[in-house]
């Protein structure tokens, strides 16, 4: 099987996961493209959709979903999204697709977070993956320096030759050659430095449920 297909397979089986008559969450990136296509499939059965992006919302909509804000929105039983790599405890690095922030967001109010990847995402230690790191535009020096003193090495993110800006109006910095041996504390540290926004490390929330796509059919990790 082709990495779109595994992604496909998952998609299609996290439909289950969705609560007919509420909300969904729906995260970024290519394997959420995927859970955004089979979503189509049942849209009548639900009220309609909290997007995790721009890019999101505008799929979303392509296929005559309704798009709410999540300030309209007092229950949101479950968040579908994607991660870039997860662990077996369901620590994940997510924000490839430059979404991090609204992700977590979004993700913090659902009753039940369920990622959504193909069997490669799967690792022991995050950080083979870069980790992401969104920043007040101001301080995009400070934080570098003081990310660069937790190990890794800052690199700012670009987009068509220029500086990426996400759709909060920040920068990104991904931090690469980084082994993450305790990724809840290290959400903690990289948070508590003045001009982020938030980091990439989905650890303190992590995932409850991971559908990961193999060849031989989807494997249902429960944390």
């Amino acid at each position: 099987m082709t990495q779109d297909q595994l992604k496909q397979a998952v998609a299609r089986e996290a439909i289950k996961y969705v609560v007919d008559g509420e909300y969904v969450g729906v995260g970024t990136g290519s394997t959420a493209n995927f859970f955004i296509d089979e979503l189509a499939k049942i849209k009548d059965r639900i009220k309609g959709a909290v997007a995790s992006s721009e890019a999101t919302a505008a799929r979303l909509r392509s296929h005559g979903i309704d798009v709410v804000e999540l300030n309209q929105v007092a229950i949101l039983p479950v968040y579908i999204d994607g991660a870039d790599e997860i662990t077996p405890q369901g620590a994940m690095i997510k924000g490839g697709g430059a979404a991090l922030t609204r992700e977590k967001i979004v993700a913090s109010v659902a009753d039940k977070f369920i990622c959504i990847a193909d069997g490669s995402k799967l690792v022991n230690v995050l950080g083979k993956f870069p980790l992401p790191v969104e920043v007040i535009p101001m301080a995009q020096a400070v934080v570098a320096r003081k990310l660069a003193k937790l190990g890794g090495e800052p690199n700012l993110r670009f987009k068509d030759g220029k500086p990426l800006i996400t759709d909060n109006g920040c920068v990104i910095i991904d931090l690469v050659n980084l082994k993450i041996a305790d990724p809840v504390e290290l959400e903690r540290q990289i948070n508590q430095i003045t001009g982020v926004v938030t980091v990439g490390l989905f650890a303190a929330r992590g995932a409850d449920v991971c559908l990961l796509g193999n060849p031989d059919g989807v494997k249902t990790l429960t944390f």
